[in-house]
């Protein structure tokens, strides 16, 4: 069944694969960004667009966010920002088409910051961690704010917990992008500059949980092609993770930089493991087949060379040395 549906951010990294996915499964599929005139932090603004348009389904990704080094100096600007454009879009949408129900994407870093095994039913049972204090509790505000919604005007959110997630799409500035996106950002021009060595922070052990753009993309496509009813939020998870270190290798394998991978260990390491339960996910999804992590770090890097370092040609530089099977 066809949905009418507005993707707010819909020009942004996930937003932008999003689009794609809904499109191609013959949704009626409106992208909105600042970049055709929607701006959340205005009220008037989000209530107009939204009247406009009369949406089923509303996918919300957008958000202040940035790099560790970014949220760092900006934790009041970053929570004062997600919770007022989080206040405005429910506010709208109970004034204006209460009908439409709300999928908002949930950061992992909503989770605990000393969990190792992130399972929904414990997601508020801590703190989370210092680093990402601001962005994290915005995230946590607004799934307060929804069940508020839910219960005083019966407005619908699903929510999903999403992991790292890196791939095609993003910024190029290293200190905004994702994590993933950001090391072959650096290492790409490491490699092109000749460098002798590439600096990571940390010993490189910590396991990390990553996702690719696409994934993300057909996963909350199917989710409303299957019609979830969700009063929780729910993992978009693999169960499997790959350490820093592993990750950096094939990064370096992808792109061919020959130079040392240094492991700054005068930095913080954080958790030692940081993996999604997949208990419930499998429940719904079953054998969802997720793309490979070292395929999608050769996508990323050929997405990534294309347009640093060959904006002339149009076309992607399919260099990257892939693994079969």
């Amino acid at each position: 069944m066809a949905h009418k549906i507005l993707v707010l951010g819909g020009h942004g990294f996930i937003g932008k694969s999003l689009v794609k996915a809904l499109t191609s499964a013959n949704h009626d599929v409106v992208a909105l960004s600042r970049r055709n005139g929607l701006d959340l932090h205005c009220y008037d603004s989000t209530k107009d667009y939204l009247k406009r348009y009369q949406p089923e389904i509303i996918f919300n990704f957008v958000a202040h966010v940035g790099g560790l080094p970014y949220v760092a100096e900006r934790h009041a600007v970053i929570f004062a920002d997600n919770t007022r454009m989080a206040l405005n879009l429910y506010r709208a949408v109970q004034e204006v088409c209460p009908e439409s129900s709300i999928v908002n994407p949930l950061s992992n870093c909503c989770y605990p910051g000393q969990a190792e095994v992130y399972t929904e039913s414990d997601w508020l049972k801590g703190d989370v961690h210092p680093s990402v204090y601001s962005y994290g509790n915005a995230k946590r505000f607004i799934y307060t704010l929804a069940t508020c919604y839910k219960v005083q005007f019966g407005v619908e959110t699903r929510h999903f917990f999403i992991p790292n997630a890196f791939g095609p799409g993003d910024r190029t500035n290293p200190a905004m992008v994702h994590a993933l996106n950001g090391m072959i950002i650096r290492m790409l021009n490491a490699e092109k500059e000749q460098h002798s060595t590439f600096e990571i922070w940390g010993s490189g052990t910590p396991i990390r949980e990553w996702i690719y753009v696409e994934d993300v993309a057909n996963l909350l496509c199917l989710g409303i092609d299957r019609n979830l009813e969700l009063q929780e939020p729910l993992n978009l998870a693999q169960g499997q993770g790959y350490s820093i270190r592993e990750s950096a290798v094939m990064i370096a394998k992808a792109i061919g930089f020959r130079g040392e991978i240094v492991f700054r260990n005068d930095y913080p390491d954080g958790a030692a493991r940081k993996i999604m339960d997949t208990h419930r996910f499998e429940q719904i999804f079953g054998n969802y087949r997720f793309i490979d992590h070292y395929d999608a770090i050769c996508k990323t890097v050929d997405y990534y060379r294309s347009i640093l370092f060959e904006p002339a040609k149009g076309r992607l530089n399919n260099t990257c040395a892939r693994v079969s099977g």
